[in-house]
Order: C-alpha cells, then structure tokens, then sequence
C-alpha cells in the first residue's frame, strides 16, 4: 500500500526551502516553511490546513504573501506555528496591506497562529473579515508534547540555534491502516467513504465490538460488522510514517543532541547541507550545517533515508560532491557505530 504521506521539496535544492507534504487519496497537506512557493499549483497551495515555520529569514517566509493571496474569499481555517517572535511577525505582513474591501466576502478565512517559546507556547486568532485584527493571545504550557495532534498523527517542534531561535519539525503517523483490496472483495464489500469512517474508529481507539456500517453493495444495502472482526479482515496495521525535517542550524552539541532525539528512527530525515566540509569554518560562522555534519547527523539520528537541500549558491552545479560528502559520512559513521 502506498504511504500516507507523500513530501516532496518545493524547490530545487539551491532555492528556498519548503517541504510540501500531501496527504494521499486526501485533498489535504502540510507546509514547512514559507518560501518562495511559486511552484506550487494553487490547487496544491489551497490543500494546505497546516503550515510549521523554522524561522523568518526571508528566504523561509517570503511566501506567506501567496499563501494568504491564494486563500482569500475563501472558507478555511488555516493553522500556522513558528518560533519566538513568530506571531509579531505575521501581525507585521497583514498590517503591511489594506483591508478595506474584505468586508464584502461571505466566506469565513481564520488564521490561528502559535508561536513556540522556551518558556511555553502563545496562542491568537485572526479573522479576515474583521481586517485580520489581532485577537487576544493566551499562553500555555509546557512547551513539551507535541505542537499540533490529530488521531492519525503528530507533529514535534524542538527549538534549536541559528543566528536567531530556529525550530526543527518531525511529523510522526501512529500507525497505518492498509486496506486489502481482496478481503474487500471476497465479503462483497464496496470501497467509499465507509472506510474513512472505518479508519477513523481505528484511530480513535473505539470499542472493538462497536458496530460499523458499510455503503451499500451491489445488493442495494449497506452490511454491519463489529470493528474488531472487520479489521481482523480487511485491515493490516502497520507501522506509522515518521519524516523530520531540519535546517538553519549550527553544528552545536545542544542542536546535534536536540536533532537526534526529534529525528531518531525517521523513515525520511530532511536537512540542510548549505556547505561542504572544507568550507566548515564558514558554515560554523553562518550558523549552517556541512554536508558530512549532515550525513553525520542522518546516521547517528538512525534515519533510514536521507534528502539534502538549502545548498549555498557558491556550490552550483556541484550537487553530486555535496550527496557524495553526505553519503560517505552516513555510511561510515553507520559502520563505527556497527549499524
């Protein structure tokens, strides 16, 4: 069965950073970072519920613009963290334009915004119908836990340095629920929106015996099974999706121990390789990680698979040299450590 989530960069690896995670057979998905995302279709931008910020260097941030653009005269909530300061940073790009007209929209655009502090999270709304003023904030604590939860999944933060508060994200599924397409058929059994409710009993932890209703069949109707017996049957539970997603970090043993516990075991880790390794000096001046510092990170961190981006300009047309460097550091540091 194909994965839940299905990421990909938006940008080549010498443009902006972003990652845009689709959820599969869902017209759902998540956003980290806000770079330039002019390569996203407006349909894909229109899929985005939820969007986690590293920092606001233009480069991560710059395409808030579109994303509001897109959405505008829309219904939708729209969920968007980030680090310290991160709320007067938005407050600052919605005072920066005028909303005179927005009154005439019927449909409702929220923003909800939280910003991640060492000392706990604060909270506040925005509603484009009221001129994206700002709502009140609240505070909450503690700043452990994760940073947004669903039944199916969860998304991490840990704060970590840049030149400025930088947070690094891990989206980690539950579990998977594979449906078997020849169990299906062998009961008789139409696929539809059913299953999404079948899905969603499983995540909610409901009562095996809880009766759950099919559509209706060729038979013309529909059919009820306990939930325990029917996903015994059509079901195979599986592990859980986990992909990090790490940049504009400086190679400290604060950042490298925080990196490795948000991205142990990932199935997919992103992260930034901006130099490569005979330009560390550099890379430790700009507060940016190495290609081997990454590859280093990769291994130690026990992701099965890796993706560099954020590579410096100075580099172009050099990418196979920084895979390579990256590779060579995964691969050795698995093999002294026995892996």
């Amino acid at each position: 069965m194909p994965p839940r989530f299905l990421p990909r960069l938006v940008n080549d690896p010498y443009d902006d950073p972003g990652l845009f995670v689709p959820f599969q057979f869902a017209r759902r998905a998540l956003l980290f970072d806000l770079g330039d995302n002019a390569r996203l279709s407006p349909r894909d931008v229109l899929k985005i519920s939820h969007v986690f910020v590293t920092h606001t260097h233009m480069d991560h941030f710059v395409g808030f613009d579109r994303l509001l653009r897109c959405c505008l005269g829309r219904e939708k909530e729209l969920f968007l963290f980030g680090p310290p300061g991160f709320i007067g940073n938005v407050e600052g790009k919605l005072a920066g334009y005028t909303w005179d007209l927005v009154e005439r929209f019927s449909a409702r655009l929220r923003l909800h915004l939280t910003e991640l502090r060492p000392e706990g999270r604060i909270h506040c709304a925005c509603e484009c119908r009221q001129r994206f003023r700002p709502g009140a904030k609240s505070a909450s604590l503690p700043v452990e836990g994760p940073l947004h939860a669903e039944p199916e999944f969860q998304v991490s933060a840990v704060l970590l340095r840049h030149s400025t508060p930088c947070l690094g994200f891990a989206l980690t599924e539950r579990f998977g629920v594979n449906i078997l397409k020849t169990e299906l058929e062998a009961l008789g059994l139409p696929p539809g929106r059913w299953l999404s409710r079948f899905k969603a009993a499983l995540y909610a932890g409901t009562d095996p015996g809880e009766e759950i209703e099919t559509d209706s069949g060729p038979g013309g109707s529909s059919r009820r099974f306990g939930l325990g017996e029917l996903s015994g049957r059509i079901a195979r539970i599986t592990a859980g999706q986990k992909i990090a997603y790490v940049t504009d970090v400086c190679d400290t043993p604060e950042n490298r121990s925080a990196i490795l516990a948000l991205a142990r075991d990932a199935d997919l880790l992103f992260i930034e390789a901006a130099f490569l390794d005979r330009d560390r000096d550099q890379a430790a001046a700009k507060h940016h990680l190495t290609a081997r510092q990454a590859g280093e990170i990769a291994a130690l961190a026990g992701a099965r698979r890796f993706t560099l981006f954020h590579f410096s300009p100075r580099y172009e047309g050099r990418q196979a040299e920084i895979l390579a460097e990256a590779q060579q550091a995964y691969e050795e540091t698995i093999g002294r450590s026995g892996g």
